[in-house]
């Protein structure tokens, strides 16, 4: 396999929508190449102490390209191969992803990280939410919970109000349905920063790629260092926006190795089919950082995307939502 996925060969090999599930044999090309249970490098995830591996498996949109009756196998899978942290939400596909995670975690819960999302904005309905998740989970507690997808200073202001979801996400780690609580962002990085300097968090997971959409890697991401939060990359490939040749694009390699060569602990992706899984999973575990001279080249190759790709991210929600209007800010 090729070291260097492009954004064509990205979306060759998903198939452009097709049902990942029918290349599940390829699962066979996955399981030789390394054997099960093989360690990926980890890190400590901030202040929870929790020491989980460099490559997270995402359970958004690319997750449910696998036909339902295929996932709980790439998602053994993925456990056998040393990933210990799984992301999950509400919001992808309105409970399916925790359905068909909770089938995992009906045997495997001891063997991963388990975080998942909720949309809400209120404190009941955060909690309602919530509780409804874990059953779906099959578990009585997730390691982390998320207000998911913080957006503009009005969204910050909603959910800090009175009654508003950061009380329900501190009710739910005081009752323990969360041992740690977290927040998301997509598109703020300087909202998100100051949601950080404001309330009581563990974690946060934000965009941080190599086009530094949103500022997040210059104002969210030392406000959480400065407060040794554990901290969560996604949007690495911003939805495969930045995977390509060409001005403003590069190869899935770099991509990767750039958002874990930042002072974050883990970096989540969607792998829609085995091999992206296996090739993933071999970047991780033959990590090395890029150098300062190499971060910022690839800065000034992916800068020209930069609008574009904030552009795509305003209200962005990967996944269908019964509730689409509370992010329309």
């Amino acid at each position: 396999m090729s070291k260097e996925i492009s954004r064509r060969q990205f979306l060759e090999n998903i198939g452009l929508g097709t049902a990942a599930g029918t290349s599940l044999l390829l699962l066979k090309d996955v399981a030789n190449a390394r054997p099960p249970s093989a360690a990926l490098p980890s890190r400590t995830l901030g202040r929870t102490g929790a020491k989980v591996s460099i490559l997270a498996f995402g359970c958004g949109s690319r997750f449910l390209m696998y036909k339902d009756e295929d996932s709980s196998a790439i998602l053994n899978r993925a456990i056998d191969l040393g990933i210990t942290y799984l992301d999950t939400a509400y919001a992808y596909g309105d409970g399916e992803s925790e359905t068909r995670v909770g089938r995992v975690m009906a045997t495997r819960r001891k063997d991963v990280w388990l975080a998942t999302k909720i949309p809400d904005r209120t404190r009941d309905e955060f909690l309602r939410r919530l509780e409804a998740s874990l059953k779906r989970l099959q578990t009585d507690h997730v390691d982390l919970v998320h207000i998911h997808s913080l957006g503009q200073a009005d969204d910050l202001a909603k959910i800090g109000a009175p009654n508003g979801a950061m009380k329900g996400l501190m009710e739910a780690r005081e009752q323990k349905m969360a041992r740690f609580a977290g927040m998301t962002s997509h598109t703020n990085g300087e909202v998100m920063a100051t949601a950080i300097q404001r309330h009581d968090l563990d974690c946060v997971q934000m965009a941080l790629n190599a086009s530094r959409n949103g500022r997040f890697e210059e104002l969210a991401l030392p406000a959480a260092n400065a407060k040794n939060l554990g901290v969560i990359a996604m949007k690495v490939t911003g939805q495969e926006f930045l995977v390509g040749d060409g001005p403003g694009k590069a190869d899935m390699n770099s991509l990767l190795r750039y958002s874990m060569s930042l002072p974050v602990t883990t970096a989540v992706v969607g792998m829609p089919r085995p091999e992206m899984l296996a090739h993933n999973v071999e970047t991780a575990r033959n990590f090395s950082a890029l150098n300062d001279q190499e971060k910022e080249h690839l800065r000034q190759q992916l800068n020209s995307s930069r609008d574009g790709l904030e552009n795509r991210l305003v209200g962005h929600f990967d996944g269908p939502t019964a509730n689409p209007e509370i992010f329309s800010a």
